[in-house]
C-alpha cells in the first residue's frame, strides 16, 4: 500500500515539473555555396595538385595499418584543407564554414 502511494506521488512530482528544451535554427538553405571552388570527392592527388598547385602544408599521413583504418592525408590551401584516403579526395572543408545540413526535414518534425 505504502509503495503504491509513493508511486502516486512521485508520479504527481513529474507531473509539475517545468519541461524545457533547446530549439535549433536551421538555415533556410543548408546547402548554400562556400564561395570557395573545392575539389570533389574522388579526385586523385596529382589531379589536385595540377589544378590548385602546391598545399601551403602538407600534414603527415596517419593510419594505413589496415584495411578498417586506411592512411589519411591533409592538405591545407589558403582558403581551405583537403582530406584524402590513401590516393582520393574524401573531404574538402573552409575553415569556420559548417558542413551542409542533410536531412533537415527531421529536424523540424516536432515544429
Amino acid at each position: 500500500m505504502h509503495k503504491t502511494i509513493a508511486a502516486c506521488g512521485f508520479g504527481l512530482l513529474i507531473a509539475v515539473l517545468p519541461v524545457t528544451a533547446d530549439v535549433l535554427t536551421v538555415p533556410a538553405n543548408p546547402s548554400a555555396d562556400t564561395g570557395v571552388d573545392l575539389p570533389a570527392r574522388g579526385e586523385v592527388q596529382s589531379k589536385v595538385l595540377k589544378h590548385y598547385g602546391e598545399p601551403k602544408l602538407r600534414h603527415a599521413a596517419v593510419g594505413g595499418s589496415s584495411p578498417a583504418q586506411p592512411r589519411i592525408t591533409r592538405w591545407d590551401y589558403p582558403s581551405f584543407s583537403v582530406f584524402f584516403e590513401n590516393d582520393h579526395v574524401v573531404d574538402a572543408v573552409v575553415p569556420d564554414r559548417p558542413a551542409p545540413l542533410f536531412n533537415t526535414n527531421e529536424l523540424s518534425a516536432g515544429s
